[in-house]
């Protein structure tokens, strides 16, 4: 009789981390989270503390493992793990004592805005976005890095040394549990090095021409290794000795989560952000409508899979937002009551432009703002115009994929918290007048990065073995209002756009 096998997925992101363990069928079994400190030292300044990450995975690691032996399964069993992860946010750290030079500065902090008019002003900046797939921006990890270096004596001191070294939080992660100082490996992969900017989208390889634009040629850059192969092992803690075996950016093990292999399929993440990925095949295609050129996932031996993609800087982060700064609702769960307690938002338009927009504006001059008041206004009118936001900008960017791929969309693909709410749900079906589908089990980002370690550990050896995973007990949302409403609601979220951007002058 043989022994059941199971895969385990570290999902480090922007608010908490979990460690989850699976069946190859993708069943969770066994999971611990822990969220863990935001650090905001000024307005649109938003940090974490490397050494805490780090802690918050091995203690749900070893949660988990009393999980498991209580349920009479052998740690051994666990024949893989695969780390996803909060992309673009930015750690550099001193190759001689292995310790961080600073706070992570995350993917949503908004301070580099001078820094990216200073880069879109040199000589060079308009051909920035071929080579790598991106646009200049506070979003980007490249962007961080340089002004960690302007404006951090101890970075400064570091890099002109030649020991700055550079790490999305899937590297620092990986160099800490194979490690660290000793004998630790200094390696990401393709997805999370495709969202650094020193990356070449076409070669996936370090290039120099961005390295020299941002003036980072004595950087110490991890190497670039695929999604699914074997890393190392952990080097401490109960899962000391598992194969460390898959490694994707959180958007594209959602993507590989849900199983969006072929070309023209989507899915969309509702999480502290929300961020859509189209699936567009073995060629990068460069986007016309203000959307990001990815890389979808890159397992070994076989060609990297692109993807075009749309991301909203604030989603769950608005909902948060309401709960911990405003004091309007008492729990994140409370917000779908409330909105669902009235028919519409009775007017009014809330662009949550809280870090500026992202895809498809690409707007770092916008603010927060709320629109359209009355003195009929209560609470659940605001609850949810909020809900309404991460689903009008999300029709923005579907429109912007349906321009640069030439395909209209017939369904989308939905997980995250937010996918929880019926009501938000219904409401994204309504704005983009097509069916939503969301899995009953909705750790689909997790499971990507498990799926990619079992990959390389030979849990599963072709696609075609994952085409059961997660398929039963999905819901469909339909819409149930006419385009005429549709138009007439999205007209009034364009106009709030409009006097949203351009509130910061310098």
């Amino acid at each position: 009789m043989m022994t059941e096998q199971y895969i385990g997925s570290i999902d480090q992101g922007t608010t908490s981390t979990r460690f989850i363990i699976f069946t190859p069928s993708g069943h969770p079994i066994a999971s611990h989270q822990l969220e863990f400190t935001q650090i905001y030292p000024e307005p649109s300044w938003v940090e974490h503390d490397p050494q805490e990450l780090v802690g918050s995975v091995h203690t749900c690691m070893e949660e988990v493992a009393k999980n498991l032996r209580a349920q009479g399964i052998k740690l051994s069993q666990v024949k893989g793990i695969g780390i996803t992860n909060q992309r673009e946010t930015t750690i550099v750290w001193d190759t001689q004592t292995g310790a961080a030079l600073y706070n992570a500065i995350v993917w949503s902090d908004a301070r580099t805005a001078t820094t990216v008019k200073q880069l879109e002003s040199k000589e060079g900046s308009k051909e920035i976005p071929a080579l790598c797939g991106l646009p200049i921006s506070t979003y980007f990890a490249g962007v961080k890095v340089r002004w960690l270096i302007d404006n951090v004596p101890e970075v400064k001191e570091c890099y002109e040394r030649g020991h700055l070294a550079f790490s999305t939080i899937d590297s620092w992660l990986l160099y800490n549990l194979t490690g660290g100082l000793n004998g630790g490996r200094h390696i990401t992969d393709t997805t999370n090095a495709s969202r650094s900017m020193f990356m070449n989208i076409q070669t996936q390889k370090w290039d120099s021409k961005l390295l020299k634009f941002f003036g980072v040629e004595k950087l110490v850059l991890p190497e670039i290794v695929s999604s699914s192969e074997v890393y190392g092992r952990l080097g401490t803690g109960s899962f000391s000795g598992t194969t460390l075996s898959g490694c994707l950016g959180d958007q594209s093990a959602a993507l590989v989560g849900q199983l969006a292999f072929e070309p023209g399929q989507a899915k969309n993440t509702y999480g502290t952000g929300c961020f859509l990925l189209y699936n567009t095949g073995e060629k990068p295609v460069i986007s016309k409508n203000g959307l990001l050129t990815t890389v979808g996932y890159h397992f070994k031996g076989q060609k990297p899979v692109y993807a075009l993609e749309g991301s909203i800087a604030v989603a769950g982060s608005a909902i948060k937002w309401l709960r911990d700064k405003m004091g309007l609702i008492e729990s994140s769960q409370a917000i779908g009551t409330l909105a669902s307690e009235v028919e519409d938002s009775a007017g009014v338009i809330f662009v949550t432009a809280l870090s500026g927009l992202f895809a498809p504006y690409w707007r770092p001059d916008a603010r927060g703002t709320i629109l359209g008041l009355t003195q009929y206004t209560t609470k659940h009118h605001v609850c949810r115009a909020v809900l309404e936001a991460t689903c009008f900008q999300t029709k923005a960017i579907l429109d912007a994929m349906e321009l640069d791929s030439g395909t209209p969309f017939t369904k989308l693909r939905v997980d995250g918290g937010m996918t929880n709410s019926d009501l938000a749900m219904q409401i994204q079906s309504d704005i983009l007048g097509i069916e939503v589908e969301r899995p009953l089990m909705r750790e689909t980002t997790a499971l990507g990065a498990a799926i990619a370690a079992g990959f390389a550990v030979g849990v599963y050896n072709s696609f075609e073995e994952l085409k059961h995973i997660n398929q039963d007990g999905k819901t469909s949302f339909k819409p149930q209002i006419s385009s005429e409403q549709r138009n007439t609601r999205y007209a009034l979220w364009e106009r709030g756009v409009e006097r949203a951007i351009g509130w910061l002058e310098n």
